[in-house]
């Protein structure tokens, strides 16, 4: 909403030295959001002055249409000569006044006049459009062109209201009061303590018999509806200067008087008004619900379906308007044309002032993908009691303005209701706030929104009419609040009782995140959208559990309607941007949870708000909710060691996603079995299977490895992407809770290596597995440091995999034929499982 500070003086007494930045302060210390204050005309300098076209001269010769025109000024040039001025715009002609800026101003942006030659002519000024004095459109795109009564030479500056400030307001959903200068006026009264002009304290005549027809048959969807008459209107007659710069400076483009008056009490008042071409209206006006496939020709010259929810606004041929959002166009008011036989256009009015349900019109709305100003207003509720007042306020412009004559016929349809009131104990916004404010400032501060006020201890507040969002006691706390000042409230940080913090599972979740981002990794979390095609683009099997999905009813985007049920999607989709914008080298990680649909579906009970629910509530309401584990996922692409003086370096592969798999698994303290595996978006060849031992059952817990080339191509990804996807759970249930702290011996290591010779397809975790197991207790560490493969050496289908075993003793240094013994017995293991033999 778009506030002009002159606009606003008219209803309340600012100190002439409040500046908009000033009253901007204190709007956003009274809870309004205003984002910008717009200084208009702040590097403006004149002399820019009203001149009247004496002459114009066609310039031949030019690509375009250049005109030479002399222009009388009046005294504001210093001689009192006609100016010369050259001026390619040709909406004007001789006689018409126009706006002259002379040699020595400066224009908006810092555009400054001199005299000079142009087009073989010296031109000394220009004659301007509203573009270029900075006013916004006024639907010519050309000269602005002034009414004839406007005086030569008097100044434009003030004429035009070229200087001013305007706020600029982003208003929330639920405060539709201050889409209006009359609630932003009240807000800046109460800001200052001030009163308050409120424009809409006018004298209404009461309703009677004599006005234009209507019949409203949907009272719930309408439940007010005032129609007016005006007659005799001149066609030509213009809207004034004043009141088109008003609406430029809200953000409206002037478009005729009748509209331009209804749109200046909209914005004035906050009541949205539709004015019918009266001799276009055929009987009765009507209010319902539109009948399934009917059809309308809206202001904007489509043609919409109306649907059975849709409420519109009726003759006896059908719908004229759709209600609260935009009129039709078979009532449309005429604009003045010029015939053979004087001005034609719309010369009699009935103006139509409503009140509609805030919730049907939003939807009406949304269905048609039309939002106007009108449906902005009215979905976020519109004073009903300023009907009455902005039809008569829309009256009297049109009779005073176009020299209409208003009829004494008045209609006022209204559905009986009842003020909404409101029981809260005086001390409520006190133990919100945390603040002791007392009874007095409660009371006063209610009544200066507007509220009646009655009771002692337990308060009756009666809410006034333009606040519809104040439904409940908190509301009035939040009131109450906002203006003694949310500045004012203290800071006061909570006293947790000691023994309390994070649970074990936050702290595994903290722990894993650190070890990952000690590794190398950057943390990405991720939306958790996903849509079923990137299933197909993985390659899951049909009968995959991370096939089934729960669906949203109503998803941010279409394309990802499901929750995920892993949390590759998001990351490789994160990994895909990074790597498009340059940085090719990554290692990304994300926890978070993903979503399964429970096999029983059920629906969820309604929680009670005025006690804690039970712990049976809780749990039944948990019961139908998706199952929902927390993973862990990393993926890598480029150099996972970067090339230096140190050395050439080394790309990601298979084994730095295992290796993040085994970094999660220690920090869970859940022994990790490493085996060959085959799933989804993997390569075949290159994917680790990851299982854990809980109740002597083994159990898969994700999988590691490089993705497959074909899922690479599908999704875009860089060559050579590797990830990794762990249940961290399911970790944390098998794993042992209890930090381990490295043991550090007094007696000296002995260490031996071992190369055993194996058919290639044996996997070298089962050989480590067999070693590990035979090497008994001593065994320390185990690490594969080589893998050799030679046909000549070894023989087909052979390769060499070299270990270097650590052992070591608790309690004393052992001996070479203690750490000999232990080696042979873990090759010997190693040969009965996987046929393995010592190499040489």
């Amino acid at each position: 909403m778009r506030v002009p500070l002159s606009w606003l003086r008219e209803y309340v007494d600012l100190p002439a030295t409040e500046t908009g930045r000033d009253v901007q302060a204190k709007l956003i210390s009274a809870g309004l959001e205003v984002e910008t204050v717009e200084q208009l005309g702040a590097d403006l300098k004149g002399p820019l002055v009203v001149g009247q076209v004496l002459t114009i001269e066609e310039l031949e010769g030019f690509k375009k249409p250049i005109r030479f025109c002399t222009v009388d000024v009046g005294q504001a040039n210093g001689t009192g000569e006609p100016q010369e001025i050259v001026c390619g715009a040709r909406n004007f002609a001789v006689g018409d006044k126009v706006v002259v800026v002379l040699p020595g101003a400066t224009l908006p942006g810092g555009f400054s006049i001199a005299a000079r030659k142009t087009y073989g002519k010296t031109s000394h000024g220009m004659i301007c459009s509203t573009d270029e004095l900075g006013m916004g459109d006024d639907g010519t795109h050309g000269i602005i062109v002034l009414p004839p009564e406007t005086e030569v030479g008097k100044d434009a500056i003030e004429l035009l209201e070229l200087v001013d400030e305007v706020l600029d307001i982003a208003v929330t959903a639920n405060r539709g009061d201050c889409l209006s200068i009359r609630g932003v006026a009240r807000e800046t009264a109460i800001a200052y303590g001030l009163p308050l002009r409120d424009p809409a304290l006018i004298d209404v005549p009461a309703p009677n018999a004599y006005g234009y027809p209507v019949q409203v048959t949907e009272p719930v969807g309408c439940d007010r509806f005032i129609a007016r008459t005006v007659t005799g209107l001149r066609p030509d007659a213009r809207s004034p200067i004043w009141m088109q710069r008003r609406l430029q400076k809200v953000g409206m483009r002037p478009i005729s008087l009748a509209v331009d008056i209804t749109n200046y009490v909209m914005m004035e008042l906050g009541q949205p008004l539709h004015a019918y071409d009266r001799s276009l209206v055929q009987g009765t006006i009507g209010v319902r619900r539109a009948v399934e496939g009917e059809k309308l020709v809206t202001l904007d010259g489509v043609e919409r379906k109306l649907h059975a929810e849709d409420l519109v606004i009726t003759d006896d041929r059908g719908p004229i308007g759709l209600a609260g959002v935009m009129g039709g166009a078979h009532t449309e008011i005429a604009d003045h044309e010029v015939t053979e036989d004087g001005v034609n256009g719309t010369t009699d009015v009935v103006i139509e002032a409503a009140h509609f349900d805030a919730v049907s019109i939003a939807r009406t709305g949304r269905r048609h993908k039309l939002l106007s100003e009108a449906s902005r207003r009215f979905e976020r509720g519109v004073d009903p009691q300023a009907a009455a007042a902005a039809a008569q306020r829309t009256v009297d412009l049109l009779v005073l303005l176009a020299g209409g004559t208003a009829e004494a016929g008045v209609t006022e349809v209204v559905a009986p209701s009842a003020p909404h009131t409101i029981t809260v104990p005086a001390d409520h916004p006190d133990k919100v706030a945390g603040v002791e404010y007392g009874r007095e400032t409660v009371v006063r501060r209610l009544q200066e929104v507007g509220c009646d006020v009655y009771g002692q201890d337990e308060l009756i507040v009666t809410v006034p009419s333009w606040r519809p969002d104040l439904v409940d006691p908190n509301d009035l706390a939040e009131e109450v609040i906002r203006l003694e000042g949310y500045e004012n409230l203290p800071s006061t940080l909570p006293k947790p009782p000691s023994g309390r913090g994070l649970t074990h599972r936050q702290r595994l979740h903290r722990r894993v995140g650190r070890a990952l981002a000690g590794a190398g990794y950057v943390e990405a979390p991720n939306y958790p959208f996903i849509g079923e095609q990137i299933l197909d683009q993985f390659g899951l099997q049909a009968d995959d559990p991370a096939r089934r999905v729960v669906k949203l009813v109503n998803p941010l985007s279409e394309e990802e309607p499901a929750l995920r049920t892993t949390l590759l999607p998001g990351l490789l989709g994160a990994l895909r941007r990074n790597d498009g914008r340059g940085s090719h080298d990554l290692a990304l990680f994300e926890t978070g949870l993903v979503f399964h649909p429970r096999g029983e579906l059920r629906v969820a009970t309604h929680l009670p708000v005025g006690r804690r629910p039970t712990d049976e509530e809780i749990a039944s309401l948990n019961a139908t909710l998706p199952e929902q584990p927390r993973h862990v996922a990393v993926v890598l692409a480029g150099a996972r060691e970067q090339a230096g003086w140190w050395g050439k370096g080394r790309p990601a592969d298979w084994s730095d996603a295992v290796e993040a798999a085994r970094t999660v698994a220690r920090e869970a303290g859940a022994e990790l079995v490493v085996r060959k595996g085959q799933y989804g978006p993997w390569h075949p060849g290159r994917c680790a299977e990851l299982a854990v031992v809980a109740a002597g059952t083994e159990r898969v817990v994700g999988h590691a490895g490089e993705l497959h080339p074909r899922v690479l191509k599908t999704l875009g990804l860089p060559e050579r992407t590797c990830a990794m996807e762990l249940n961290l759970d399911a970790l944390e249930a098998v794993g042992d809770g209890v930090p381990q702290a490295p043991r550090i011996s007094t007696f000296p290591v002995a260490t031996q290596d071992v190369a055993l010779v194996v058919d290639k397809p044996v996997p070298a975790a089962e050989v480590e597995a067999a070693l590990r197991e035979g090497a008994g207790e001593l065994l320390e560490s185990i690490r594969l440091f080589d893998v050799y493969v030679n046909a000549e050496q070894l023989g087909d289908g052979k390769k060499s995999l070299a270990y270097a075993l650590r052992f070591r003793a608790g309690d004393r240094t052992l001996t070479v034929d203690e750490a000999s013994a232990a080696r042979d017995a873990a090759v010997a293991l190693a040969g009965e499982r996987t046929g393995a033999v010592l190499r040489g």
